[in-house]
């Protein structure tokens, strides 16, 4: 029995080590400050080092191995620490400003609210405004889900309607630079800052589904006026305080889909833990579920009434276009307290 306790316990801390090389040598790879060849070399030294450890545990130098190995991730996990992100770089037009928000009483000012004129991905009129909003006049909240790689995974857009029929939609991105691109793997690794955007729909919606050909969905959310004010405030709290400390993007723990949880379980809403909060395609399931959306259809129907992208292309990112892709889209029913 005690040789097989410790043929266990070898074989844990092996795959403990196997990971933390795994880990240690992909964050040199990706954020050692050298080139290419450096990077390389830097992390293949670590995978071999690595490697070298686990075999040790089979030999009398296993305690000798562990320590060595002890100190030197904690050295990586040190140098790791340190590394903040940008606050100021050459960042791709659309990212390039984050967003910031004043409250004076029932009046909120956003500065930098984006408002993109789109003709295709490279050709686009860039403008960057400042407006007021009056926050009481906040009544509903729509989530938009824009498929680009398949079923599985999409990018997480939530809308605010105020009276009057005036639409605000907020996305949380990867700011990256230019001649940068969105990597699930290179941002697990500290590779680009976080971003919080206001915007048009007809921008940020927009450039989806009429100039990158996204399966972009609208799903008309179950949530009180009030709901609906406390969310959007906590976007507007989460922005001015990424402008002033930013913070790395991350493909799993703070992505478009895991920072909007955070703001709702802030806000006030209970958003339980659910494997769909990661695999965020199957958000929109997540939701019917917990009746946050219409329920008196099957999902499936409910889904295709929710695709937006013909509405959207025939009105052509009009000024009515959030009107144009609301048609037919069902509102469930607020319960009222």
């Amino acid at each position: 029995m005690p040789r097989l306790m410790t043929i266990i316990l070898i074989s844990a801390v092996a795959l403990i080590v196997a990971a933390l090389t795994a880990w240690c040598s992909l964050a040199l790879w990706y954020r050692l400050p050298l080139p290419d060849a450096g990077r390389a070399i830097a992390a293949g030294i670590f995978l071999v080092f690595g490697l070298v450890t686990v075999a040790a545990l089979a030999s009398r130098l296993r305690m000798t191995a562990i320590l060595s190995f002890a100190v030197v991730v904690a050295l990586v996990l040190f140098w790791w620490s340190s590394i903040k992100p940008e606050a100021n770089a050459a960042w791709a037009p659309d990212v390039a400003r984050q967003v910031t928000g004043r409250i004076d009483g029932n009046s909120l000012t956003l500065t930098d609210v984006r408002d993109f004129g789109w003709r295709s991905n490279s050709d686009f009129t860039e403008r960057w405004t400042t407006r007021t909003y009056d926050v009481s006049k906040v009544k509903t909240v729509d989530l938009f889900m824009s498929y680009w790689a398949g079923p599985k995974i999409a990018h997480v857009i939530f809308s605010f309607g105020f009276e009057g029929g005036e639409q605000l939609a907020w996305s949380i991105e990867v700011r990256h630079k230019v001649g940068g691109a969105f990597s699930p793997l290179a941002d697990l690794f500290k590779n680009d800052p976080l971003v919080i955007l206001a915007a048009d729909e007809r921008d940020v919606v927009g450039v989806r589904s009429n100039v990158r050909g996204e399966d972009v969905q609208l799903y008309r959310l179950r949530a009180s006026p009030e709901q609906a004010r406390n969310l959007l405030l906590e976007y507007v709290a989460e922005a001015n305080a990424l402008a002033e400390s930013p913070q790395y993007y991350n493909s799993i723990t703070t992505n478009c889909t895991t920072t909007v949880a955070k703001l709702m379980r802030v806000a006030g809403d209970k958003v339980p833990f659910d494997w769909r909060l990661i695999v965020n395609g199957y958000l929109p399931d997540y939701a019917y579920d917990r009746g946050a959306i219409d329920t008196s259809m099957p999902l499936a129907r409910l889904r295709q009434i929710s695709k937006i992208d013909e509405r959207a292309r025939a009105d052509g990112l009009s000024p009515s276009f959030s009107k144009a892709i609301r048609f037919g889209v069902p509102s469930p029913a607020v319960a009222t307290p």
